[in-house]
């Protein structure tokens, strides 16, 4: 009877799972600013807690954090789009140099070296199909956006989005722990501890690699941003910080920057002392990543394989678009907490404690190893019976 009434709990548990995760695939696209606005509070927690135990009330707390928070953003914005625009119109500008570069050193160099036909890389041919591209890109997201403009709904949304981002982070701070406590509350009583011990254990990994892993971010894309410029590299910014903001992404921040950087420089120099600086940055910035920033930001409790994170970041993005390429992470970080508890949960279960019976074949088996290496196997063949007079 309790058996019975065990699995029908089970059961219980599992189909609310199955349905809270339909609904939020089903809501995907309007989830994105309350997933951003629950990053923003989570991020914000600890200060805010930190305050409470300073004497204030939450609702100060959380106002001073978020004003902390909303001036950051507000600032950093103000700060790289003026930078990121100059250096997109630098790298505009100098696309005529890139195709020249392609056409009179790479497409040589490459037919010369691979046997290629003349005609294989026609850089004319190349460039009037990006061309049509571009203009045919172009004309989508002007048909995009033409709808959009004619569409009030569509505008009223859009600043809706926008809005809803920094009010609900807001109240999302002012009420997170009467929350947590809330949904805590909720639990089955059977259940919640072993809930309570992985939640705990999932807010550990969650804010090693949330907060760490975005200092790391910032702190690449200034290294770089700032190495390439010193180098002299004319959109050396731009480069800097797509490598750092992919960083998240095992070496795909780095093999970008650097493939990208290396182009950049040939353009623009056409000499190795430029080529070889750009490789000393990189070589420094991988230096300061793996026995720096990650060690000291990050620390080693998220211990996720780069194959599983590319993985986390691709199924992310192909189930819940952008939201689960944002979420994908730390959607990783927090099932890698719960593979530990189930493989720790095997290992103490009887079916993997238990002891079977001998296997009658494997009993019947004699090996012996000779001296030569070689395995010799004599076995009493199982399926006819031995004669008992054989000597």
């Amino acid at each position: 009877m309790n058996q019975d009434r065990d699995i029908s709990r089970r059961w219980q548990l599992l189909a609310i799972v199955l349905v809270i995760g339909y609904l939020m695939w089903l809501l995907a696209p309007v989830l994105m600013p309350f997933a951003v606005a629950a990053m923003l509070a989570y991020l914000g927690d600890p200060l805010a807690d930190r305050l409470e135990r300073l004497g204030l009330n939450r609702m100060w707390a959380a106002t001073i954090v978020f004003v902390v928070i909303l001036v950051a953003v507000v600032g950093v914005l103000l700060l790289l789009i003026p930078l990121v625009a100059r250096q997109v119109e630098n790298l505009v500008g100098n696309l005529p140099r890139y195709g020249d570069w392609a056409q009179n050193t790479v497409w040589p160099w490459l037919q010369a070296r691979l046997h290629l036909d003349p005609h294989t890389f026609d850089s004319d041919r190349m460039l009037t199909a990006i061309k049509e591209h571009i203009g045919s890109i172009g004309g989508v997201a002007t048909a995009v956006i033409g709808k959009v403009s004619r569409s009030g709904l569509g505008i009223a949304m859009a600043l809706t989005n926008l809005v809803l981002i920094p009010v609900v982070a807001f109240y999302l701070l002012r009420d997170w722990d009467r929350l947590v406590a809330k949904i805590d509350g909720m639990l089955p009583r059977s259940i919640q501890p072993t809930i309570a011990h992985l939640a705990s254990e999932s807010d550990k990994i969650l804010g090693a690699f949330v907060r760490g892993q975005l200092l790391v971010m910032l702190a690449l894309g200034v290294f770089y941003g700032a190495g390439l410029g010193m180098v002299g590299l004319q959109v050396g910014l731009l480069i800097g910080m797509v490598a750092g903001l992919l960083s998240f992404v095992p070496y795909l921040g780095f093999i970008i920057g650097f493939v990208a950087a290396i182009i950049a420089a040939l353009v623009q120099y056409g000499d190795w002392t430029h080529v070889l600086l750009v490789c000393g940055v990189f070589a420094v910035g991988q230096l300061l990543e793996g026995y720096v920033l990650v060690p000291k930001l990050v620390g080693d409790k998220i211990g996720l394989h780069p194959v599983a994170v590319m993985f986390a970041v691709l199924a992310g993005g192909y189930l819940f678009g952008f939201l689960g390429v944002l979420l994908a992470l730390p959607a990783a970080s927090v099932i890698m907490v719960l593979l530990r508890y189930l493989i720790e949960r095997y290992r103490m279960s009887e079916l993997y404690n238990e002891e079977g019976p001998d296997d009658p074949v494997i009993t019947e088996v004699d090996v012996a190893v000779h001296r030569g290496g070689e395995v010799e196997a004599s076995a009493v063949d199982v399926a006819s019976p031995v004669d008992s007079s054989t000597p």
